[in-house]
């Protein structure tokens, strides 16, 4: 794989803030300060190593063969750009968030679809004020009192109607 050279930031810095939340903004400011500073060192140095004058060392260094010897180990060194280990793991991951965040926003859908209807009902409903014991009954039959069916006691809280409940006192 070959290199190339960084010359800018890829990164959406701007983006990239508007998702972050706001307990995570002083990592996200330390991060990019680091960041920075890495491109900054890259940019500094040269892409290409600077040439160096062998004549130049032939007649300045007494030592025969030494200059030659250097010469050859020099231009035999290949410093190897490391390979590429994690790309696949990278996207593997990335597809699986993308599937997962499909999910959820399908999901979702349903969810709104499901409460539109419930609020669209609240809506048909007669307003509160306007209501009777009888059309909150029809309204809301789980609900409501029913003294034939299902009596209950004063003061009509599911805790009271709890035989042996502690705050109950005991009926004669």
């Amino acid at each position: 794989m070959a290199s190339r050279r960084i010359a800018q930031s890829s990164v959406n810095w701007a983006a990239l803030a508007e998702r972050v939340p706001q307990s995570q903004k002083p990592n996200l400011a330390a991060f990019k300060s680091m960041s920075d500073k890495y491109l900054r060192s890259v940019i500094v140095n040269p892409e290409t190593p600077p040439k160096i004058d062998w004549a130049h060392y032939q007649k300045s260094v007494p030592i025969a063969g030494m200059v030659d010897k250097f010469q050859k180990a020099y231009e035999a060194l290949q410093i190897p750009y490391p390979a590429d280990t994690v790309t696949a793991q990278v996207e593997a991951q990335e597809k699986q968030v993308k599937e997962e965040i499909a999910k959820f926003c399908k999901d979702s859908e349903s969810r709104i679809a499901d409460y539109a209807s419930q609020i669209a009902a609240l809506k048909a409903l007669l307003p509160y004020d306007q209501m009777t014991m009888e059309d909150y009954r029809d309204a809301f039959p789980d609900q409501a009192l029913d003294p034939i069916n299902r009596p209950t006691f004063w003061p009509h809280s599911p805790e009271e109607q709890e035989i042996g409940a502690p705050n109950a006192e005991p009926h004669h």
